[in-house]
């Protein structure tokens, strides 16, 4: 369900993309540092903005420093971690687990039983610094499967569930920036449900699996354009609660994401099934 919210790289100063990848690699350490190679595996794209937004709202001073990985073992580059790198690693844990565990429950899949199992542990040192934010996340994931198995087609409000998961993680602590927050969170999450949903229609469809456009894709000829403007609205509200927030040093990256970044996959997909339908 995770990887939407990335950045649109050519849209990007050279500096801007150093910045952004030096956040990323201090999110894939402090993963590493604080649950081992396993958690490192759980890596997103979507907390690497969380950190940068956070960081700069908060006015967090980064750590900077170079390093080398298993991934660049001959060459140094610029790491960037702050506080909220280890709020981000203890919630993307948390995100992994409980969606290993809805891939076994939902589809059986045997990847997500392993991985499910292997993240347990791991899960329950996190739930234990944030154990509101893990109730949120483990109940609310409940009844998104609840509303899977009961083939609930409402998709404002089985997109919403998925919305106040991501508006809990959002909101760091309740203060004067949290309503913007979990706004942001709010509809960013509903976005990444629905882009999820939008972009696997149709291998759903093919394996009788649940998508709550289903009926939209088999009804609506203007299906791209339905999907586009659903995915629109929801963008459109999240970056309304951002542009509300004294966001400086990173205002320009988290604005390529949030205005470009987010419609790379969508322009992907769409793409590719315009380009089916002629052939």
């Amino acid at each position: 369900m995770f990887g939407y919210i990335t950045i649109n790289k050519p849209e990007m100063k050279f500096r801007e993309f150093d910045v952004y990848r030096s956040y990323y690699c201090g999110f894939c350490r402090t993963l590493k540092n604080d649950y081992g190679a396993f958690g490192q595996l759980s890596l997103s794209y979507d907390l690497t903005f969380l950190i940068m937004l956070l960081g700069d709202l908060y006015d967090e001073e980064d750590d900077i420093s170079q390093i080398r990985c298993a991934v660049h073992p001959f060459e140094k580059h610029t790491s960037r971690v702050n506080k909220f790198s280890s709020y981000a690693s203890d919630i993307n844990i948390l995100l992994a687990y409980y969606k290993c565990k809805d891939d076994w429950m939902d589809e059986r899949k045997v990847q997500g039983l392993t991985a499910s199992g292997i993240l347990s542990s791991k899960a329950k040192k996190a739930a234990l610094k944030y154990p509101a934010k893990a109730d949120v996340i483990r109940s609310k994931l409940k009844s998104i499967n609840e509303c899977e198995q009961a083939n609930n087609l409402d998709l404002d409000k089985v997109s919403g569930l998925f919305g106040e998961i991501m508006a809990e993680v959002f909101c760091y602590k309740e203060d004067n920036f949290s309503p913007y927050l979990k706004k942001m969170g709010f509809f960013l999450g509903k976005f990444i449900y629905l882009m999820d949903a939008y972009d696997d229609i149709e291998e759903d469809i093919k394996k009788g699996n649940y998508n709550p456009l289903k009926n939209a894709y088999e009804t609506k000829a203007d299906f791209e354009d339905y999907c586009y403007n659903i995915l629109r609205m929801m963008m459109a509200e999240c970056s309304r609660a951002f542009e509300m927030l004294p966001v400086v040093e990173n205002a320009s990256i988290l604005r390529n994401i949030l205005y470009a970044g987010v419609w790379m996959r969508f322009d992907m997909v769409h793409k590719k099934r315009i380009e089916n339908k002629k052939d």
